[in-house]
């Protein structure tokens, strides 16, 4: 495993994001936003690859858009 800078910055942005998700949606008791939350802080520890990495936290980032509860 190779740690870069750019990896380390997603990593920081997207879980910095989800704990915001996470917050919010215990706060307001939104289990969609929640899970989202938790979804956003742990992906960065098993996805290596940059641009996947990247991928799948901007479609993580935008669920809570898109589904409701």
């Amino acid at each position: 495993m190779v740690i870069d800078t750019s990896s380390l910055v997603t990593g920081l942005v997207f879980g910095s994001v989800g704990m915001a998700y996470w917050a919010y949606g215990k706060k307001r008791h939104k289990k969609g936003m929640l899970w989202t939350g938790v979804a956003l802080m742990v992906y960065p520890y098993f996805v290596d690859n940059l641009t996947l990495s990247i991928l799948i936290g901007t479609a993580l980032f935008a669920v809570p858009f898109f589904y409701r509860d």
